[in-house]
């Protein structure tokens, strides 16, 4: 029996890398200065607490306007999934090296499918385009990665997924109201709870979209009186390409852009107008121009060795859709060659051991030490921890391109 439910959980984890970035789609980045969530732990909770635990959810999901019938007849029989804690533990953008990630997203088979999808649905892209203005490449992208275009959208439980994640208090109360917002849905008639199927963090749909994020911006563009993101193509990629006019996308600007550093570079301000970076000698690495208009970072995910990139307003649009820089990049990736660009100019340095979690944790404590990074020391190197290490880098006299490789560890341990 042992064995038997080991190799369901082995089944379970594979699927989960299958479904991509759907781990942590649509999940805003919490506040820099936020406490980090508890984590989650089943260990010494029981059914019993679980039942207090639903029972003590009606009071707010009254308040919320949900009916006793739809809260008891979506939750009744529901137990704690533990095959979603597991999976709440392992999360692709974060575990694997970077160019495993996004050499993953941008293959051959999806490019070629999403330049095959965006034919067959070229009519609804057209609209979508005009209405929203975010290009159809880079929704395509984000329907491959969440997806696969519509072939795996998740066979598990949202109400069952949800409730587990709001029992543990995984990542504090979000998923308290991301179950209360299911529950809204079902009394809406969009779906019931058997047809309510997603990820194992309750993500949705096509696209997966979690409940909030349906309640804000799902629209019904076949016309059939409801936002059905889970089967109708129109409707999923209709809303997709509302959630990112709505979270501020800028159209006519680049979301990621190769680029090809100068001999010299200064590093020490790492985001610029395009035209200034221009001025000091980045050039595109397909050979056109920089933008005139608008700003941008570099970003540097391995460092100066690998490939560099020019992103801008739009990369930030898609990192509200997953706060994974890997994420971003790979759909940001995954949308340029769907659009006919080409592959990468410059390889990933992939003979470069990269540092572990572990030591990408050491290096978050150590420079919380020095009063550099003020965040958690998660292992996830993001914007945040990348500012930290520059500014580390630029005091110890290190190209100061925010990479921590094993250099800038051995650099913090002998401070």
């Amino acid at each position: 029996m042992i064995a038997t439910a080991l190799t369901s959980l082995r089944r379970t984890l594979l699927c989960a890398c299958a479904l991509g970035a759907a781990a942590l789609l649509l999940w805003p980045a919490p506040p820099a200065a936020a406490k980090p969530a508890a984590k989650p732990e089943a260990a010494g909770k029981s059914e019993g607490d679980f039942t207090r635990f639903l029972d003590g959810l009606w009071p707010a999901a009254r308040a919320a306007g949900i009916s006793r019938e739809v809260f008891d007849g979506a939750l009744r029989g529901v137990t704690p999934d533990p095959k979603v804690i597991a999976l709440s533990r392992k999360q692709a953008e974060f575990s694997r090296p970077i160019w495993d990630y996004v050499n993953g997203a941008v293959s051959a088979q999806r490019i070629s499918k999403g330049r095959a999808a965006g034919q067959e649905w070229d009519a609804v892209f057209d609209r979508a385009e005009r209405r929203f203005g975010v290009p159809r490449e880079v929704v395509l992208a984000v329907w491959g990665m969440e997806s696969g275009f519509g072939a795996n959208t998740g066979g598990m439980s949202v109400i069952r997924s949800l409730a587990t994640l709001a029992f543990v208090r995984h990542r504090g109360d979000f998923f308290r109201g991301e179950l209360i917002q299911a529950l809204r849905i079902i009394q809406d008639g969009h779906i019931t709870r058997e047809g309510m199927k997603g990820s194992w963090a309750g993500a949705m749909g096509q696209t997966q979209f979690m409940p909030s994020s349906y309640a804000a911006f799902a629209l019904d563009e076949d016309g059939d009186g409801h936002p059905n993101i889970w089967t109708s193509v129109p409707d999923a990629l209709a809303s997709t390409a509302h959630y990112l006019h709505q979270k501020g996308w800028k159209a006519g600007l680049p979301w990621v852009v190769e680029v090809a550093l100068p001999g010299t570079l200064d590093f020490s301000v790492p985001r610029r107008g395009f035209a200034d970076w221009a001025a000091m000698g980045v050039r595109r690495a397909d050979g056109k121009a920089l933008p005139n208009s608008g700003d941008a970072a570099l970003f540097m995910p391995t460092g100066v060795r690998g490939p560099a990139f020019l992103v801008g307003d739009n990369f930030e649009v898609i990192r509200a859709y997953n706060s994974s820089d890997a994420y971003a990049l790979g759909v940001g990736l995954l949308a340029n060659r769907i659009g006919g660009g080409g592959p990468l100019a410059r390889a990933w340095p992939i003979s470069e051991p990269a540092l572990s979690h572990r030591e990408k944790e050491e290096v978050q404590r150590r420079l919380s030490t020095l009063g550099l990074y003020k965040g958690e020391a998660d292992g996830r190197h993001g914007t945040i921890t990348r500012d930290a290490i520059r500014t580390f880098q630029l005091r110890s006299g290190l190209v100061a391109d925010g990479y921590a490789d094993i250099a800038v560890l051995k650099a913090l341990r002998g401070k």
